[in-house]
């Protein structure tokens, strides 16, 4: 059986196989973007810009049909999945607008006189592995800036997503990519670890879980390469006061249950204040009760299948866990069926420290709410995690929100707002949740050679 394969998890069905790359397969894509890196990273700029602006054109002329791809493959609702091949064409429009200017030289104040510029180079053929759960943003978030920093991409994708892969690849040759600039591979992790360490390599991208970081980190560093990690998060939602319970509760719900609730910066811990704790934990409980799973082909799902039965199996290990450990299952608690991927909504009271829900990452429906007596032990639970992805803090005081921001370990902090994502904002954690930053100019700084260029004063 192949590695590569696109199972519907809604139905089980297994639509079609995919085989895992030679090494010889491998040694000509990286023949061939290596070969592209020396000629795309000497072109205009005003061609990187053409190419990009044509990609997203394509994102949006091909919208649906990629849609359907991503809800076959990982079972997204159409509608937002949809919406993600949106956000998609405006990255690529982002950073076509604004690419050319995060490249342009920076002039050094120079003491002894004479000019110096810091000047953004491409470094090379950058390989990036990517994940399932948005199997188009996460790829166009790391090919856009780095495509117009002159680098050339090697995309190692998903094992479920191949379909998406080559879509996006398609999408890349109908733009007029030149040949190797975009190069999609179907490797092995054993293969993977092989491109990490082969010299035309000159950095590795991944997003995915603490454990594929962890070893794309050891033979990076082995090899001495530059790693970006977005890896996992468990984002606290802090709940400090609110003049209307209801849409806070609507806010709780849309941090939590987006995307099924697989996606690293959702919201996951919910630390709510003792005086309203009580009335939030009934009406957030009424309202994730009220959402069934549904086709995710029908466009008024909210929320369908997880990935694979093999993931709500995971997640399913780790409610019953909690449970016997002592927390409380306000609703839901387990799969739809034992042969299903179907998860019911879930929502988890008085999860403790010692259990081990407590440290680990939910990824699907399942919501822990905590109790909070004082500021000071809101902060003490949102900062308890060895993550630190995102956090976000609610409440009508503008003072509190910025004083409590400043406190909470995390690489992205939004307030009045369950997080979220734009071409604009740069993404990225500390702790646990990973290295380096993606989006806004800060993802174009990541993968260039800033190169010093001193003239001297005589």
């Amino acid at each position: 059986m192949t590695l590569y394969a696109v199972t519907n998890p809604a139905t089980g069905e297994t639509v079609k196989e995919y085989p895992t790359a030679t090494d010889v397969e491998i040694q000509t894509a990286l023949d061939r973007t290596d070969r592209a890196f020396r000629q795309w990273t000497r072109s205009p700029l005003g061609e990187r810009v053409k190419l990009l602006n044509r990609v997203a054109e394509l994102y949006e002329e091909r919208r649906d049909e990629l849609a359907a791809v991503i809800t076959r493959e990982m079972g997204k609702p159409i509608r937002q999945a949809g919406f993600e091949v949106d956000i998609v064409a405006s990255i690529y429009r982002y950073y076509a607008e604004n690419g050319p200017k995060f490249l342009e030289d920076e002039e050094l104040d120079v003491a002894a006189g004479g000019k110096a510029v810091v000047r953004r180079e491409g470094l090379g053929v950058i390989l990036g592995i990517m994940p399932w759960n948005y199997p188009y943003y996460q790829v166009a978030r790391f090919a856009a800036p780095n495509l117009m920093n002159g680098n050339t991409i090697l995309l190692k994708h998903a094992p479920q997503c191949p379909e998406s892969a080559l879509a996006m690849e398609q999408i890349f040759k109908d733009a007029g990519a030149p040949e190797g600039s975009y190069v999609n591979i179907f490797a092995t992790n054993e293969q993977v670890a092989d491109i990490i360490a082969d010299p035309r390599v000159q950095g590795v991208s991944l997003t995915g879980s603490e454990r594929a970081g962890a070893a794309v980190a050891e033979i990076a560093g082995r090899n001495l390469k530059k790693v970006v990690l977005e890896l996992g998060g468990s984002d606290p939602f802090l709940l400090l006061d609110t003049k209307d319970l209801d849409k806070s509760v609507k806010t709780a719900v849309f941090g939590r249950m987006t995307n099924g609730g697989q996606a690293c910066n959702a919201s996951k811990r919910f630390v709510v204040m003792d005086d309203i704790y009580d009335e939030f934990v009934e009406k957030f409980t009424t309202a994730l009760s009220a959402i069934a799973p549904g086709d995710p082909t029908d466009p008024k799902t909210y929320l369908g299948p997880l990935s694979s039965q093999a993931a709500a199996d995971n997640l399913a290990k780790q409610v019953d866990s909690a449970v016997a450990e002592g927390a409380v299952v306000r609703t839901g608690g387990g799969k739809v069926s034992d042969d299903s991927a179907f998860f019911q909504p879930t929502v988890l009271t008085d999860v403790t420290p010692d259990m081990a829900a407590f440290r680990e990452e939910l990824f699907g429906p399942v919501a822990m709410v905590f109790k909070a007596s004082s500021e000071d032990e809101a902060i003490r639970l949102a900062n308890d995690t060895p993550f630190g992805l995102g956090a976000s803090i609610h409440t009508n005081d503008g003072e509190k929100a910025q004083r409590i921001a400043e406190q909470i370990e995390a690489g992205m902090v939004y307030i009045n707002e369950p997080g979220g994502t734009a071409a604009e904002l740069p993404f990225g954690g500390v702790k646990r949740s990973g290295v380096g930053r993606e989006l806004g100019k800060y993802g174009m700084d990541e993968f260039v050679n800033k190169k010093l260029v001193r003239t001297s004063a005589r």
